[in-house]
């Protein structure tokens, strides 16, 4: 082991403790830099791990802004903080700091370490000049991306001008690049701001003129509509056209569409009305309870827009939805009284509330005022009520039937009477207000086959159902006449024509009707609802169970029991949306929710 001389040993020893001012940074040094320089360690460019340690303090040194962060440890060959901006010193100079930091760090520890101070500093030059070349291409790098990524961001900004205007149209925005990453810059950005919009070149379905690609779309059913609208976004807009869905939702239970075509919920997508009919067609539904009271009542019940009036006991009151249809605001909008005993039926008309009430009394109540009269009309309890084209007429157990004008300065006063064989328990009125006898629906029931509910669907079709257990579909343009023949009428159907001569009580048609359902369990029917196309929802007298009908087989579709043996209940009314079902039972009112089942 050889020695250095005594007199480079002082020399090096005078010369760093003559040095004055701020220690010199650290130069780049061996691989770990945990030894002292003269340990011979492989410089900094032959290692790949190293090689990523000097990139990414790089990438921090410009981050900062050529604020140096690194530290010079004792006894270590020390690490360049890779500051941006502050030039490295000469090879000379490297060599002179190395041999000073040797002196320093490693002064009498020559022998253990095996290299001499002049040999710890012609490492630490070889290290440097290996380190060099990976920091310059690791800093172009970096130089290459940081631009790139500022021209990118420039053409942001001049696609926006106020900003850039804003901002003082910085520098860094206006960087020239690539070409090509400008374009690619900007189709990117305009595709994420843009809709998807029609391909101008690809299959040709596509560009097809709408007209007839929506020709060709109408012949597809509503699973092939579905997988078109995945194939692309425009297509999934296209498909949701109205349109496309009108004849599918045509042939679907409760999608808002009569049996002539009348849109009866314009404001709602079709498609979205399409995929709620089916969960009706399937049963499937939510159940809930609106409203509870204590004691059983007799309720009948409403819908208009977005309100709901139920009777309890004598009073009528009125709440409001809320907006997801499924529930209520537990104030009510109004309290409607005028009854001395319950509430036995109501129909709106004419921003009016007509009711009948138990003690032989009609009501006439404004919706949007205190306004409240009533009058004795029967003898004994009012049963039914209707109203339509400022006419009134009412049913009573005393069997007699009458009319009332609306008017306020004629109300109370009989227009006629109508005697019947029997107890009056239900009331339509005609649309086409004809005002006189038309026909007899059939005349071969067995005794108490009475019917608790009937309504008009058409001018020439109605609906109704009773203690026989069946719903009947009457046409009155279809009958079988045996003692006259049918005179045409144009549009209003047809009116039976007597031969003279022929006694009073065989003046009546003997009509058929033109469908039946029967219920399965040979329950009463009390109520019934139809969305005037194929679905029929009916009410039975136990259990309360609510059927679900479509008219174009006989079978049952879905039935939904909503009270249990103890609380048996009759189904008293029942009414439905394109979304929701309503039933009023003796304790509850109940829901069933088909959007969120």
């Amino acid at each position: 082991m050889v020695s250095p001389p005594p007199g480079a040993a002082a020399a090096a020893a005078a010369r760093t403790w003559l040095r004055v001012g701020a220690a010199p940074r650290p130069l780049m040094g061996s691989q770990g830099g945990l030894g002292p320089p003269g340990n011979g360690g492989p410089g900094e460019g032959e290692s790949g791990e190293t090689r990523k340690l000097q990139e990414g303090r790089a990438a921090r040194g410009k981050r900062r802004k050529g604020k140096g962060k690194g530290k010079a440890g004792a006894g270590q060959g020390g690490r360049g903080s890779g500051a941006e901006g502050k030039p490295e010193p000469p090879l000379e100079e490297a060599a002179e700091l190395g041999a000073e930091a040797g002196a320093r760090a490693g002064l009498g520890k020559t022998g253990e370490e095996g290299g001499s101070v002049e040999e710890g500093a012609r490492r630490n030059v070889r290290g440097d000049e290996g380190s060099a070349r990976p920091r310059k291409e690791a800093k172009g790098r970096d130089d290459g991306k940081k631009e790139e990524w500022k021209v990118r961001t420039g053409q942001r900004e001049k696609a926006r001008p106020a900003r850039a205007q804003g901002r003082g149209f910085q520098a860094w925005g206006r960087l020239a690049g690539s070409g090509a990453a400008m374009a690619a810059a900007a189709e990117e950005e305009a595709a994420a701001r843009e809709p998807a919009g029609r391909h101008a070149a690809g299959p040709a379905l596509l560009r097809l003129p709408e007209e007839l690609l929506l020709l060709i779309c109408s012949y597809l059913d509503m699973q092939a509509l579905g997988r078109l609208a995945q194939v692309c976004r425009w297509l999934r807009r296209f498909t949701s056209c109205d349109l496309l869905w009108r004849r599918i939702a045509r042939a679907s239970l409760n999608s808002g569409f009569t049996r002539l075509g009348t849109d009866l919920m314009a404001s709602i997508p079709v498609k979205e009305r399409v995929k709620v009919s089916q969960n009706w067609r399937l049963g499937r539904c939510r159940e809930g309870i609106l409203l509870k009271w204590r004691c059983s009542q007799m309720p009948w019940m409403q819908l208009e827009a977005d309100s709901l009036y139920i009777s309890q006991a004598n009073f009528i009151l009125a709440y409001q939805f809320r907006p997801d249809g499924a529930s209520l605001n537990r104030r009510p909008l109004g309290v409607f009284a005028g009854h001395d005993e319950d509430v036995c039926h109501f129909v709106l008309a004419n921003s009016h509330i007509i009711s009948a009430g138990g003690d032989g009394k009609i009501g006439v109540h404004k919706i949007h005022s205190t306004f409240t009269v009533k009058y004795s009309a029967h003898e004994q309890e009012v049963n039914c009520v209707d109203c339509k084209g400022g006419i009134i007429v009412s049913g009573s157990r005393d069997r007699t039937a009458k009319v009332w004008p609306l008017a306020s300065g004629r109300l109370g006063q009989c227009l006629h009477t109508i005697q019947t064989e029997d107890r009056v328990w239900s009331i339509a009125i005609s649309p086409l207000l004809s005002g006189q006898l038309m026909t007899h629906l059939g005349s071969d029931f067995p005794p108490g086959a009475g019917v608790l509910d009937v309504m008009y669907e058409s001018p020439s079709t109605l609906l109704s159902c009773g203690y026989d257990t069946y719903v009947r579909y009457w046409d009155l343009r279809a009958s079988v006449s045996q003692n006259g023949f049918l005179r045409p009428l144009g549009k209003l159907g047809w009116r039976w024509r007597a031969p003279p001569n022929l006694p009073l009580h065989h003046l009546l048609l003997d009509r058929k009707c033109v469908m039946e359902w029967e219920e399965p369990h040979d329950s009463t029917l009390y109520c019934l609802q139809t969305d005037g196309n194929h679905l029929l929802a009916t009410g039975s007298s136990y259990y309360g169970v609510v059927r679900l009908w479509d008219r174009r087989q006989r079978a049952c579709l879905h039935a939904f029991p909503l009270t249990s043996t103890p609380l048996s209940s009759p189904v008293y009314c029942l009414r439905f949306t394109t979304r929701h079902l309503y039933a009023a039972l003796s304790y509850n009112l109940h829901i069933l929710d088909f959007q969120n089942p």
